[in-house]
């Protein structure tokens, strides 16, 4: 990786914590529904009205209240109240809302980084929320280029990297999700390292083993410091 000038970082549960925010929010869509299914039931219904409204809705918690909204539609065969849809549509405020808590030691990463690399934060979701939660963090000032993506796919990054002028070869791509951060970055070129995090979105897993000369895992994002030889 010697090689590399631009590194970019996911941002949800890479630079900072997001998925607890979603778990908890489930946790109260399932308290609300309790009478009508079991949690499980209630939680795949939840994730195949999320998966189904991809190419219509995109990532993001505005795409998650209205997936949320199609859930109680469907356990109360339509008949839920305009009061039950505020109980909803308040889990969904509550989430734009949510501190933004740092993981641990990105910033000193970000330090070390800064000035050596150009560094972007590429993520997906809410426009409007990622900006917000960038800001909040206190971390906007390390980076070169903000990308919100719809979606973060093969051609997603080629068009990505195509507007900043960046080469596949030159790019490393750092995040949480094998399947968004990693495969479609090894897929055309570029760098992958995996930073896992404790949990993961069920949308995002993978049952295969990555084994690519471009790629590592990392159990800890301050490692990265090692790999490109700065500490």
């Amino acid at each position: 990786m010697k090689h590399i000038k631009t590194i970019a970082f996911d941002a949800d549960d890479t630079l900072w914590h997001n998925e607890p925010y979603f778990d908890e929010a489930q946790e109260r869509f399932c308290e609300l529904f309790q009478d009508y299914a079991s949690s499980q039931e209630i939680l795949g219904l939840i994730l195949n009205h999320q998966v189904k409204n991809l190419p219509l809705y995109g990532f993001g918690i505005k795409a998650f209240t209205l997936s949320m909204i199609e859930t109680a539609l469907q356990l109360t065969n339509n008949t839920i109240s305009g009061k039950g849809i505020e109980k909803i549509l308040t889990i969904g405020k509550d989430l734009l809302q949510k501190p933004v808590e740092l993981m641990p030691n990105v910033e000193v990463v970000l330090q070390e980084l800064k000035g050596k690399y150009k560094l972007i934060v590429a993520t997906k979701g809410d426009l409007k929320d990622q900006h917000r939660k960038l800001h909040d963090s206190g971390i906007g000032h390390y980076f070169h280029h903000i990308e919100v993506l719809s979606d973060k796919t093969e051609l997603d990054y080629t068009k990505m990297l195509g507007r900043l002028d960046i080469q596949a070869t030159d790019f490393l791509m750092i995040g949480n999700s094998l399947k968004s951060d990693v495969l479609p970055i090894l897929n055309i070129g570029g760098y992958g390292i995996h930073v896992p995090y404790h949990t993961t979105w069920e949308y995002e897993k993978i049952d295969f083993k990555i084994e690519h000369e471009n790629f590592l895992a990392l159990s800890d994002i301050a490692e990265i410091l090692k790999v490109l030889d700065i500490k």
